[in-house]
């Protein structure tokens, strides 16, 4: 792991996934602000069908889950979203590679998803649903970079308010108490929500693969494609010992379907015993 002796202050360099994962959230809010200034459509409507409301989820709007993060209505918090997001993932970037920065943001905003709707939903089975409230913004995924820095570099120093320094481990303890104690607010749903994203961080830190969820299911259906390959291969062996039994000889194969040539064999076994 990287030490660090001095205080982090500096913005770091508008680069790879950082820029990458900027620019799209940009494009997104002046396409949203093009297409409202337009009278294409209204913002109430974006935020229906494109922010996570938890109802229209469960009836089929599944594309909320993801969509959401990519919806900025306001243009100070946009701002302000997109200025965190550029010190908090070039931080990570500067010591994990693309893959990894890219699960982990989206294992975030699903991780505040996943708990918005769990929330809603418990609350509308017991009788006690939370205050109805469409989320947007990538303020999930702030909250599990935050909790990621705070996991993995812990006695970072920052600067907050540019005025104080505050370890990562305690500046992502403050995040997390202040997001608790808005869980017995108005804004449960939301609260719950960021908690929900700092959660996935720590799981996706603890159990990604280090090359990225990408690369592990590319690996895992190449196996799955040669063990399918060796299965028709033995099965074939198989046949082929059945026919040959019938024409009088005898031929024998390997664990992989591999034919064994008894020449092979018998060398073998002369020069293991001489």
């Amino acid at each position: 792991m990287p030490r660090f002796g001095s205080t982090q202050i500096a913005f770091p360099e508008f680069s790879g996934a950082t820029r990458r994962l900027i620019l799209i959230n940009l494009g997104a809010y002046f396409l949203l602000l093009l297409a409202t200034s337009a009278r294409f459509v209204d913002s109430l409507r974006i935020m229906a069908h494109f922010g996570l409301y938890p109802p229209n989820v469960m009836v089929g709007e599944i594309w909320q889950p993801l969509t959401y993060s990519l919806v900025h209505l306001s243009l100070l918090g946009t701002l302000l979203q997109l200025l965190s997001l550029w010190f908090l993932l070039g931080f990570l970037e500067q010591f994990h590679g693309a893959r990894w920065l890219y699960g982990l943001f989206v294992a975030s905003v699903l991780g505040s998803a996943i708990v918005a709707i769990m929330i809603y939903q418990i609350g509308a089975w017991t009788g006690h649903p939370p205050p109805l409230m469409a989320l947007t913004g990538c303020m999930g995924a702030i909250f599990g970079l935050v909790t990621a820095i705070g996991v993995l570099y812990g006695g970072v120093e920052f600067r907050l308010f540019f005025l104080i320094g505050i370890k990562a481990r305690y500046l992502a303890i403050i995040y997390a108490l202040v997001a608790l104690a808005q869980t017995f607010g108005e804004e449960q749903m939301y609260a719950f929500a960021q908690l929900g994203g700092g959660l996935a961080a720590i799981l996706y830190i603890r159990y990604a693969p280090r090359r990225g969820f990408g690369f592990a299911v590319s690996e895992s259906l190449y196996g799955l494609r040669n063990k399918y390959y060796r299965w028709k291969r033995r099965r074939a062996a198989s046949k082929f010992q059945v026919y040959m039994k019938k024409q009088g000889r005898t031929v024998r194969f390997d664990g992989q379907g591999r034919l064994i040539d008894e020449d092979d064999v018998k060398h073998d076994d002369r020069k293991r015993w001489n």
